[in-house]
């Protein structure tokens, strides 16, 4: 049904810090569910094999010269702004091959069907959840941030802070996010709102992370500030 989402010009973004045990599922999936897209890696100085590893799967490498998530994905749009070109969608996801694949047709798909939407969102909440893909305090912090998301933002997501996303290029392009860590979902998703798009969630299956887990619980803080620095402009 979303064959023909493989023919459309998809950047995937991903961000990467020591992420060799899921780097190389990660690309590949990307490969397998979209045909030929332009894997963009962005590396925030990794002590492992992790570029290595990207490079091997003839992936695209930048080196971060910031820190954390936020940073990478305004440093991933502005090179692609001067050496990929212009893209029909830009794929988000993570390095450790939690996020599948193969839900990015339909989100794409989803795109091509409704102008009016402007990004797709991977939903993990969902009947297919299984707590064990993630750790208790994790779950109910997550929950905890998305009840205070819609209620002071207006925003309605179920997942406001997943990763999994595919965004139309045009409303990322000229687009430089102030967010520097696991903030940047926040404002991305009001960015999207701002520039007059609806959002478009869909339900998805979530996988125990490869590797060690960089959210900590005091990330939680960031984010919840950036909800309110959001809700205020």
């Amino acid at each position: 049904m979303w064959e023909k989402a493989r023919d459309k010009q998809v950047l995937a973004i991903v961000a990467a810090l020591n992420e060799e045990q899921g780097i190389r599922r990660t690309i590949a999936e990307l490969r397998q569910h979209l045909g030929k897209p332009w894997v963009l890696v962005v590396d925030g100085n990794s002590c492992d094999r992790t570029v290595r590893i990207a490079k091997d799967e003839f992936a695209d490498v930048i080196f971060q010269q910031g820190r954390g998530k936020g940073d990478a994905i305004a440093e991933a749009i502005k090179y692609a702004r001067t050496f990929v070109g212009d893209v029909d969608y830009a794929v988000f996801t993570d390095a450790d091959y939690t996020y599948p694949a193969e839900f990015l047709p339909e989100m794409i798909g989803i795109l091509d069907e409704n102008p009016q939407i402007g990004m797709v969102c991977g939903n993990r909440f969902n009947s297919h959840f299984h707590l064990k893909s993630m750790r208790n305090m994790f779950y109910f912090g997550n929950r905890l941030l998305a009840f205070t998301h819609n209620m002071l933002n207006g925003v309605q997501m179920r997942d406001p802070l997943t990763g999994l996303r595919v965004v139309r290029w045009d409303i990322l392009k000229n687009w430089t996010p102030l967010s520097q860590g696991f903030d940047i979902e926040v404002e991305l998703n009001h960015h999207v709102e701002r520039c007059g798009y609806g959002i478009a969630e869909i339900p998805i299956s979530y996988r125990p992370r490869l590797g060690e887990k960089k959210l900590k619980m005091k990330h939680g803080i960031t984010i919840f500030r950036r909800i309110l620095t959001e809700s205020a402009r």
